[in-house]
């Protein structure tokens, strides 16, 4: 299940599934959020970019067929690729009438080089239908949907802005687990005024539910949100490298080890990126965690001391 890295990383898993790597191409679905359109408000999460944490996809309005070329094109000048997830990741990627939604995940789910469709979207925008939907586009090639919680803790909910209750969020992984649709969640670390055990409370509460996945994203303060406003008149306490690295080996130590760890850093655009500027050398920081993860004898969901007992 586990390679060198010692947690079950999702390459190891689609490596296992379709014998080769497969590579993600970020799309855009020409939606918005009911949290930027005024529904909920119009001002979006306090963290969240202007491109809706779409910093990576392609251009919106640009039809599918032709995102998905565009996206494959960048991947293979680079590597020799064949299999590919359509990822549709700027803002809410279920906030649209249903047929508008069967019209872009169809032309996606049809491309012959996409093995999975995945989905980011909010708790609160799954509707029946839309749910009926992604389960009927299942039957034809896997769908995962990816949920952004961030956080278990209210106020600190409240505070980025989520405009969802954590029932709705367990809502929606039940409706989606009948439906026999695999979750992924995601999770951010270091979100102002939140402690490590809070942290890690939010992380273990993840980890007991029916999910597929797990994505722990570093909190990034970016140019162009309330987030970076706010830590520009008034800077609050970030997490270091240190510490960071530290805070994910715990958090891979907690969860059960069939979930399938989708990231453990991120990215944030260097254009927009206020804080924390080590964020950057992303690669150092997977080496640190490997590093820290192999100093303590751990693998996901356990710890080994020096002599080797659990």
């Amino acid at each position: 299940m586990w390679d060198e890295r010692r947690y079950y990383a999702i390459d190891c898993y689609l490596k296992q599934k379709y014998g080769e790597k497969v590579y993600r191409l970020a799309l855009n679905g020409g939606m918005t959020c009911p949290n930027r359109d005024g529904s909920l408000d119009s001002r979006g999460c306090i963290f969240c970019s202007p491109a809706g944490s779409g910093d990576f996809a392609q251009q919106m309005g640009t039809p599918i067929a032709r995102q998905l070329e565009a996206a494959k094109e960048q991947i293979r000048r680079k590597r020799n690729c064949r299999k590919f997830i359509a990822y549709f990741q700027a803002y809410t990627n279920t906030y649209a009438p249903v047929n508008y939604l069967r019209e872009i995940f169809t032309e996606a789910i049809n491309d012959p080089d996409v093995v999975i469709l995945s989905i980011a979207t909010r708790p609160d925008c799954l509707p029946p239908e839309t749910l009926d939907l992604l389960a009927e586009l299942n039957q034809i090639k896997p769908i995962w949907v990816e949920l952004g919680l961030q956080t278990v803790h209210a106020d600190t909910s409240r505070f980025i802005r989520s405009g969802f209750t954590l029932e709705c969020f367990h809502e929606a992984v039940r409706s989606l687990a009948s439906r026999h649709i695999p979750v992924i969640v995601h999770v951010i670390l270091g979100l102002p005024g939140e402690t490590r055990e809070q942290m890690l409370e939010t992380v273990c509460h993840v980890g007991s539910l029916n999910i597929f996945g797990i994505k722990l994203q570093l909190l990034h303060v970016l140019s162009g949100t309330d987030l970076g406003t706010l830590y520009r008149k008034s800077p609050f306490p970030l997490l270091s490298q240190d510490e960071y690295c530290g805070l994910v080996a715990d958090c891979l130590e907690r969860l059960p080890e069939h979930i399938t760890i989708h990231r453990l850093t991120g990215d944030g655009p260097k254009d927009l990126l206020i804080a924390p500027l080590w964020s950057r050398a992303k690669r150092s920081v997977l080496n640190q965690i490997a590093q820290t993860l192999k100093m303590r004898g751990t693998w996901q969901g356990k710890y080994f001391g020096s002599n080797g007992q659990q």
